[in-house]
């Protein structure tokens, strides 16, 4: 349970805003990543204020239903009688405010450091389609083929699918966790799908099917280099690796290490090392890749930075298949955000 920090033994302490929350249907998801990073900060260094963002209001959770608002001016709070200036601010937010871009540029403001991508990197991820496009013009990994409906301008099938082929994903363009993903298969499930998408709010993005593993990878600076953690292979009972699969135990089996020849990982680490430092990244990263069988051809999926947290999801896993700790691990993220002020 969340507890009022003893401000006089934290007064040598960072104060770190843990930011948690958002708009989206993630919120629930958020909370859960708060409370593994929270779990993993050293209580001896750092003096951890869960602060909630919803739509309706920012506020301090300082336990036993007590909700302490934000000062939105200068993103301080009062507790005990003191004005709380904060640190820095770790951003566990999925989705929007916290992966687009909009918390960034408002902590760039403020002067206050933070530990994801900054505004621009954030929201050019976040978009799907904007983000496919600065990939493949890289040109040092496969994209798949897709096409982009706005959700203001009239759009018709015929015209879509002579532009691409089923099978297909439909997905918002901006959404996280797979909300509002289908895979289509038949003429028939697209206009549902593309319906179902739009219910997410945004653009959606019809994306070719390629057929293969899906791997994916954590990567991270610390100390100015970029590191690789062990990639993940998702095997999932479901058609894919949608919102239930990612939450629901027992569906998804998620191999950590993936069983990669030597070839295929040496291909996939340059790949997704070149990715992160090509976009300007900060913080941790997971990028998500296709290993399109039976040609062994890596397709980058999409990025994530503000990947899930909590003790279950895949970015922990790899960091403890990696020999480190999550202790070692969010307190080497919180200090390299702390130096990039």
């Amino acid at each position: 349970m969340a507890t009022i920090p003893n401000e006089q033994s934290n007064y040598m302490k960072k104060k770190i805003a843990l930011l948690a929350g958002g708009y989206s249907g993630e919120f629930v998801v958020s909370l859960n990543s708060a409370k593994t990073i929270r779990e993993h900060l050293d209580p001896e260094r750092y003096a951890v204020y869960l602060i909630v963002i919803s739509r309706e209001e920012w506020y301090y959770d300082a336990g036993n239903g007590q909700r302490i608002p934000v000062d939105k001016n200068d993103f301080s709070i009062f507790v005990e009688g003191q004005k709380i200036i904060f640190d820095m601010a770790f951003i566990v937010l999925h989705g929007s405010p916290g992966e687009d871009g909009k918390l960034q540029g408002y902590f760039d403001m403020l002067n206050i450091p933070y530990n994801t991508c900054n505004a621009l990197v954030s929201a050019l991820t976040f978009n799907k389609s904007f983000c496919n496009k600065v990939v493949r013009d890289f040109n040092i990994v496969n994209v798949a083929r897709s096409v982009l409906l706005q959700h203001n301008r009239p759009f018709s099938l015929g015209i879509t699918m002579e532009k691409i082929s089923l099978p297909v994903f439909v997905k918002p363009n901006e959404s996280g966790s797979s909300l509002g993903t289908s895979k289509v298969i038949t003429v028939d499930q697209l206009l549902p799908a593309i319906e179902r998408a739009f219910e997410e709010g945004g653009d959606v993005l019809i994306e070719e099917y390629i057929e293969g593993r899906e791997l994916t990878i954590g990567v991270y600076e610390d100390a100015g280099k970029v590191h690789l953690l062990p990639p993940t292979e998702i095997v999932s009972k479901n058609e894919f690796f949608d919102f239930e699969a990612k939450y629901t135990p027992g569906i998804t089996n998620e191999i950590t290490p993936a069983d990669l020849s030597e070839t295929i990982l040496e291909q996939l680490n340059e790949k997704a090392a070149t990715l992160y430092t090509m976009l300007n990244c900060n913080g941790v990263v997971r990028i998500d890749f296709i290993l399109k069988q039976p040609e062994n051809i890596l397709y980058f999926l999409e990025m994530n930075t503000t990947p899930g947290q909590s003790e279950a999801s895949i970015i922990p896993q790899q960091v403890i298949a990696s020999g480190s700790d999550l202790k070692t691990f969010y307190g080497n993220l919180l200090e390299n955000a702390l130096n990039r002020k």
